[in-house]
C-alpha cells in the first residue's frame, strides 16, 4: 500500500511541475571542489527557441555540487548569463511579429527539488527588428532581481 502512495505523489508532483524545455550541455568547469559528491560547476548549455528556427540561445549557470547537489536536492545560485545568435534564416510568425508572444517562456530549468527555475522569455522589438532574451530566476515566495538579455537583430541569412 505504501508503494502505491508513493507512486502516486510522485505523479501528481510531475503533474504539478511544468514541463522543461531542455537544453543540450555543451560543457563545463568546476568552481569549487567539493570533497564528497560533485563540484559546483558552471554549466554551458545550447537551445533553439521552439517557435522561431534560426534563433539560438546559449546559457551559463551555476550548479551546485556536493552530495545534495549529487542527489539533485541543492538549491542552485540564481547567477546565469545568456547570448543568443542567429544561426540560420529567419521568419518571424505573425504572433510573434505582433508582439502577442511577448513574455512567451523559451526555456524553463528547475534549479531546486521545488520552486525554483530559470527562466528565459523573449520578446520582440519590431521597430528594430530584434528578438530579446531574457533570463531570470524566479521562486514561489522569494524570487531574484539578478537577470541578463541577448538580442539577435533579425538580418538576411546568406547561405
Amino acid at each position: 500500500m505504501n508503494s502505491r502512495i508513493c507512486t502516486t505523489t510522485a505523479i501528481a508532483m510531475m503533474l504539478l511541475l511544468p514541463p522543461s524545455i531542455y537544453a543540450e550541455v555543451i560543457g563545463s568547469v568546476s568552481t569549487k571542489i567539493k570533497l564528497l559528491g560533485a563540484n559546483d560547476k558552471i554549466v554551458v548549455e545550447a537551445f533553439d527557441d521552439p517557435v522561431i528556427p534560426g534563433a539560438t540561445c546559449h546559457l551559463s549557470r551555476a550548479k551546485t555540487g556536493g552530495m545534495s547537489g549529487s542527489l539533485g536536492l541543492a538549491e542552485d545560485t540564481s547567477d546565469a548569463s545568456i547570448a543568443c545568435r542567429q544561426t540560420g534564416p529567419i521568419s518571424l510568425p505573425n504572433k510573434v511579429r505582433s508582439g502577442k508572444l511577448d513574455g512567451q517562456e523559451v526555456f524553463k530549468k528547475s534549479t531546486s527539488i521545488l520552486f525554483k527555475s530559470l527562466q528565459v522569455v523573449r520578446f520582440y522589438d519590431q521597430k528594430r527588428n530584434t528578438l530579446i532574451y531574457l533570463s531570470y530566476s524566479d521562486k514561489l515566495v522569494d524570487g531574484s532581481p539578478k537577470n541578463s538579455i541577448s538580442t539577435i537583430p533579425i538580418m538576411p541569412w546568406r547561405e
